[in-house]
């Protein structure tokens, strides 16, 4: 394949700061991802946002076959050459969070799969909880993010960093940082350095109502510097005092946070509530 810089040139393409285009081109680095990702021969792999195929190309080489969902029509040119002498690969130009669950079953046959993507800033969150929220769920979601959206992710309760996403994951899977990315590696250059995360989706809350449970973290962090039980009044029919008691079952203080509480506590909150 030629030089990608040179296939962006010869195509007249122009980054889009609207879809937050920020390529990379390291194959080191890129093949290091898909390592990241446990990708195998028999996988099948759904790549968010390919850009100019580069990651598009090492996954190709590791797996089954890569189905890559691509918003921005002006890469077709690109990715056609970068992309044609590899014949396990498809490109569908449509935006993923767009695509039903049912048809992303059909295009991709129905069976395991797993997410692996260098995803544009902005919606790190929307992707993330598109899949976690999902009937038709990947085995495992590899992204290339914000290295300060992915601590969030792997924060522990108590810290500043906690939040609702951080427990949204740990409802549905584990979460780990597998390396991080100098911003140097960007082409365009970002303002920031970035990180690779990888969940790995599991069934170890399989008979929790997680519906209920995603409720109550939502009204927990609904205002973040409110109290626990000033958030959850706000939110749920309860008077004071009986949440208060609630709390002190638990053995946790009336004054606690949201931030303060790991999901197996939030998972005996929402079955008292």
């Amino acid at each position: 394949m030629r030089n990608v810089k040179e296939i962006l040139k010869d195509n007249n393409f122009r980054f889009n700061k609207q879809f937050g285009q920020n390529f990379i081109t390291d194959t080191n680095l890129l093949g290091s991802m898909v390592q990241d990702a446990k990708i195998t021969k028999d996988d099948i792999v759904v790549e968010i946002g390919p850009g100019a195929g580069t990651l598009t190309r090492e996954i190709a080489k590791a797996c089954k076959k890569v189905y890559s969902f691509e918003i921005d029509r002006n890469l077709k040119p690109v990715l056609e050459e970068s992309l044609k002498d590899i014949d396990n690969s498809q490109v569908i130009f449509k935006d993923i969070q767009k695509v039903s669950e049912n048809e992303l079953k059909e295009t991709i046959g129905g069976g395991n799969y797993k997410v692996v993507a260098n995803l544009p800033y902005y919606i790190t969150t929307p992707i993330i909880m598109r899949f976690l929220e999902s009937d038709y769920k990947p085995e495992s979601i590899t992204i290339m993010i914000q290295k300060e959206v992915a601590e969030r992710l792997v924060s522990k309760e108590g810290t500043e960093e906690f939040g609702a996403i951080t427990l949204s994951i740990a409802l549905d899977g584990e979460v780990c940082i597998t390396r991080n990315v100098s911003r140097e590696m960007f082409m365009p250059m970002p303002n920031v350095d970035s990180a690779i995360v990888r969940i790995d989706l599991n069934d170890k809350y399989k008979d929790v109502d997680k519906k209920k449970v995603k409720r109550v973290i939502k009204a927990a962090f609904s205002m973040r510097r409110k109290t626990l039980v000033n958030n959850i009044i706000s939110n749920f029919d309860i008077k004071r005092d009986a949440i208060e008691k609630v709390l002190c079952d638990m053995g946790l203080d009336p004054r606690v946070r949201g931030e303060a509480l790991d999901i197996d506590k939030y998972i005996e909150l929402s079955n008292k509530i």
